[in-house]
């Protein structure tokens, strides 16, 4: 039997056209920004901000890895320095159909 204190927290994030990473663990980052490329994209958006933070660019090379691959993402790349610079991805997805 599983108690219900160790079932895993669901976390319900607003789509909005950017979202802060900082507050997940680095093992939840796929799949966190999986579901909210696939949101964002449901809610309409056609570019996103994925803030991820500067540090060592672990964080940064791992996001843009997996947006390479992503099949709703056209385009991706460093934001503009008042838009976070490097500490943030810029991601184009591809127009609903």
């Amino acid at each position: 039997m599983i108690d219900d204190d160790d079932a895993p927290d669901e976390v319900v994030v607003p789509i909005e056209d950017f979202i802060d990473l900082h507050p997940f663990r680095p093992r939840d980052i796929r799949s966190v920004v999986e579901a909210y490329l696939e949101a964002a994209r449901e809610a309409g958006y056609t570019e996103v901000r994925l803030i991820h933070g500067r540090g060592i660019g672990f964080q940064r090379d791992s996001v843009q890895k997996l947006l390479a691959k992503h099949a709703d993402v056209e385009s991706y790349h460093d934001a503009p320095p008042e838009r976070g610079g490097w500490g943030a991805t810029i991601a184009r997805l591809r127009p609903r159909v």
